[in-house]
């Protein structure tokens, strides 16, 4: 009876296991080009999900929020000018394919404008944390009742500014009265962007600076992705990039995935064939992953905050929100560090990644709050919504559908913080 008992637990843990993996994740790719943009692509505002209802007798107080900025152009001016660099010496060296010509045509008509603005917030920026900041309120209207106080930090980078203030107006669009304070300054920056912090103020932890025990991004790409055939489409000749095949393609792929944020036209999408998009989307995916492995620890300034936010606002009827604009690493490693919809797990090989961790569930405007409950008895309940559609955390025991206790959080957490201390 023991062995019958054990072999059903088995099979039932593994239901459970396969239920969370996504085993279709590249046919899920495949029929939406948008999903290989990754985490360049810009959050859909028509992929928002439904909110369920809440255990009986428990009504929503308080959210803790922390969001990537909006769509933007390129973050670093290189995969503009590098690109760029490279056509211009083809050319003068006559290395370019009639297709490569044509691209390099296209390139040298888009590339200024885009160039002049790297890093800022573009239009659709502001228009995504507009339509979050809404439906926020619309969903939870009890929380923002009043004259409640919002306060929320950013980033002290331009496009996080903006999407904060775009966000706090959506807000007060549906409650004009709320008592809403935006700052951004560089203390800040210890939460909302740990690692970037001035160094006097920058923390690090144990495990953070760990190698990770994996194939590495460089030697995955490699491996997988072979990247001559992109290069000969382009080039008579590829050997006159020498050591820079990899920077190269890198920055070709981020500016194929990240255009889409602010032109609508489909300038630089045959490049690559359908198979070819796939494989460098799962490259790319996997970079991220490996990348956070061990800078997920990095991010615990900011769970702090989380948390010593939301226990000192649980008696406080006048606080609505804590709302916080930062990056798509620190979002990543939020997301990573708790394990949200079992994107923190840690597969056995590198292929194995993609069904477990999946870039594109990081966009431009991706969110995260942490939605509160509480009953009469003043028991707390609280949920994630990644991207406007309720999360699961699989290492904690819902009490109903998504909603978490929160004693139950803080046990999860205080191992978190005691297995990963601050190193001096």
């Amino acid at each position: 009876m023991k062995q019958i008992i054990t072999i059903c637990s088995g099979i039932l843990f593994s239901c459970i296991v396969l239920s969370a993996q996504q085993y279709d994740v590249l046919d899920i790719v495949k029929a939406d080009v948008r999903k290989s943009y990754g985490m360049e692509g810009p959050h859909r505002l028509d992929e928002f999900g439904t909110m369920s209802k809440a255990p009986a007798g428990y009504k929503p107080f308080y959210i803790s929020h922390y969001g990537r900025h909006g769509s933007r152009y390129a973050w670093n001016a290189d995969t503009y000018t590098f690109i760029r660099d490279v056509f211009k010496e083809a050319e003068e060296k006559d290395l370019l394919t009639p297709y490569g010509k044509a691209f390099a045509a296209k390139y040298e008509a888009f590339y200024l404008e885009p160039y002049i603005n790297t890093g800022d917030l573009v239009p659709l920026g502001y228009d995504q944390h507009l339509a979050i900041g809404t439906f926020v309120y619309e969903q939870f209207p009890q929380v923002f009742k009043g004259r409640k106080k919002v306060d929320a930090l950013s980033s002290v980078g331009q496009r996080c500014i903006v999407s904060m203030g775009a966000f706090n107006t959506g807000l007060m669009s549906g409650n004009p009265k709320l008592q809403v304070r935006m700052q951004s300054d560089h203390m800040g920056m210890g939460i909302i962007a740990p690692p970037s912090a001035p160094r006097a103020i920058r923390r690090t932890f144990k495990g953070q600076q760990d190698t990770p025990q994996m194939e590495t991004p460089g030697d995955f790409f490699k491996r997988t992705c072979n990247p001559q055939e992109v290069l000969d489409k382009l080039f008579t000749d590829s050997t006159f990039l020498q050591d820079r095949n990899a920077a190269f393609l890198d920055e070709l792929f981020e500016l194929l995935c990240g255009y889409h944020n602010y032109v609508k036209e489909p300038l630089f999408d045959d490049l690559l064939t359908q198979e070819q998009r796939l494989k460098f989307w799962e490259a790319a995916s996997y970079y991220s992953f490996y990348s956070d492995i061990t800078a997920r620890y990095g991010v615990i300034p900011l769970l702090e905050d989380i948390i010593g936010k939301a226990e000192a606002s649980f008696g406080d009827p006048n606080r609505a929100a804590h709302l916080r604009f930062g990056h798509d690493y620190i979002l990543e490693g939020l997301v990573t560090l708790l394990n949200v919809n079992s994107m923190g797990t840690i597969p056995a090989k590198p292929e194995e990644a993609k069904y477990w961790f999946q870039n594109y569930n990081i966009p431009m405007a991706g969110t995260l709050p942490f939605v509160f409950y509480k009953n009469k008895q003043n028991d707390i309940l609280f949920k994630v919504v990644l991207n406007e559609n309720e999360a699961t955390l699989p290492d904690l025991t819902p009490v109903q559908g998504k909603y978490y206790r929160w004693s139950d959080f803080r046990t999860l957490t205080d191992k978190i913080l005691k297995e990963h201390p601050e190193v001096k």
